[in-house]
């Protein structure tokens, strides 16, 4: 029985194709459901500041919007639900993480309908509906999340934190709608509202932020085009207003649907981007596939050569193929040996050379991704330990960082290191 033949340079290489192209091929599924969670995430961001409306002026105001919005709303989560219909759990192939994110957030909706009769009944203040609705929300942006976590190709992970931040910046937008909103239709300041409000506001910079350093030269045309100058005035005087009110002053409940009106044409003019870098991040993915398919053809063809010249290197080992032309023959050409040799060497390089790349890279990328895991793990310790809401929880980061002059994510790193000597308040 004669012995398999020796496995070479371009089967591994091959092999190595074979393992990309398995990559890419869930990303591209996980792009997919990435932009279908997007949609579904602006719908009940929508959905939550028209049931913040409904419910302060007492079910009076606001009635069919919020009918007409539940009804868009149950629409895209339908289209979700068919997409993770469509991944592969057994055996699975996207990793605990992303199931598990998937797991959550499928339990999430399915309590909207008893969320929802909470609005229609009046049950619930303004402000845990919004933290009802948020937390739903939040368990979808962790999908998203998940997604840019485990991306491995550097463009794609590049566009995903980029799609991540302004998702997480456009929900703190949709915070602030909602928590305006419910304070405006009360009609009256309220200080821990005005105190939330400032902390969504200087979270909501701080995302953007990050979303304009990973985001490419078309997406940053782009966002820069929606931002319409006199909406972002409008939004600053009524942001002042809010602010500004000494708490239990009057406010102008009339200005509710303005706030609302004003917050949702910027949240659009986000979400017009935002669909923009999910078409992008997909279009991405099926350019990619289609770049490794023809690399993977290049190499099997490649090898189909070196298999028709095996007998021919056989009858001349040691000798002339792999030696260098006559320099005296009139344009001469490369042995087929030299040039099948050079070729083998070349994609093995580039291969190498780009995986260098994309790993340095990479790190720089997840950086992003890793701070914020610290920074959310650190703001959770002191909410546990220190009975702080999540707002002190971040300013006390904050001021500390500043007194100490050091980066939020250091500050983060200390504290977990003294989890354990931390203790609830008396």
């Amino acid at each position: 029985m004669n012995a398999p033949a020796p496995k070479t340079s371009l089967c591994f290489l091959l092999a190595a194709k074979r393992c990309e192209m398995a990559d890419l091929q869930q990303l591209a599924q996980t792009s997919g459901l990435v932009r279908r969670t997007a949609a579904l995430i602006h719908e009940l961001q929508r959905e939550r500041g028209l049931s913040n409306l409904y419910a302060a002026s007492l079910g009076q105001a606001f009635v069919a919007e919020r009918r007409l919005q539940l009804a868009r709303s149950d629409a895209a989560s339908t289209a979700l639900r068919a997409g993770f219909d469509t991944l592969d759990t057994a055996p699975p192939r996207h990793g605990a993480r992303l199931y598990s994110r998937i797991a959550f957030a499928l339990h999430g909706l399915e309590t909207l309908p008893r969320l929802r009769l909470e609005v229609e009944g009046l049950r619930a203040p303004p402000a845990s509906l919004t933290a009802a609705y948020t937390r739903l929300i939040a368990s979808l942006l962790a999908v998203v999340f998940e997604a840019a976590d485990t991306a491995t190709d550097l463009a794609l992970s590049r566009r995903l934190v980029a799609l991540f931040h302004l998702m997480q910046g456009k929900e703190l937008a949709g915070q602030e709608r909602a928590t305006g909103s419910a304070m405006l239709a009360t009609g009256r300041a309220d200080g821990d509202a005005q105190q939330r409000l400032l902390h969504l506001i200087e979270s909501q910079d701080r995302c953007l932020q990050v979303f304009e350093t990973f985001a490419d030269e078309e997406i940053l045309a782009l966002w820069q085009a929606s931002r319409s100058a006199p909406l972002q005035a409008d939004i600053e005087r009524l942001r002042r207003q809010l602010c500004n009110t000494p708490p239990g002053q009057p406010l102008d409940s009339q200005r509710s649907a303005t706030w609302f009106d004003t917050c949702s044409q910027r949240m659009d003019e986000m979400r017009q981007v935002e669909e923009r870098l999910t078409d992008s991040l997909v279009e991405q993915c099926q350019s990619r596939l289609r770049r490794v398919a023809d690399e993977m053809h290049e190499i099997q063809a490649l090898q189909a050569r070196l298999d028709g010249d095996a007998s021919a290197l056989d009858d001349h080992a040691a000798a002339p193929l792999f030696h260098a032309p006559d320099p005296a023959a009139p344009n001469p050409a490369p042995p087929i040996g030299l040039a099948l040799e050079k070729s083998v060497l070349e994609l093995v390089q580039d291969q190498a050379t780009r995986l260098q790349a994309l790993s340095a890279e990479l790190e720089t990328v997840r950086a992003s991704l890793n701070e914020r895991k610290l920074i959310e793990r650190a703001k959770g310790l002191l909410m546990a330990h220190q009975q702080l809401s999540e707002e002190a929880a971040h300013k006390a980061l904050r001021d500390l960082a500043m007194r100490q002059n050091k980066r939020m994510v250091d500050v983060a790193e200390a504290v977990l290191s003294m989890a354990s000597l931390l203790s609830p308040r008396n």
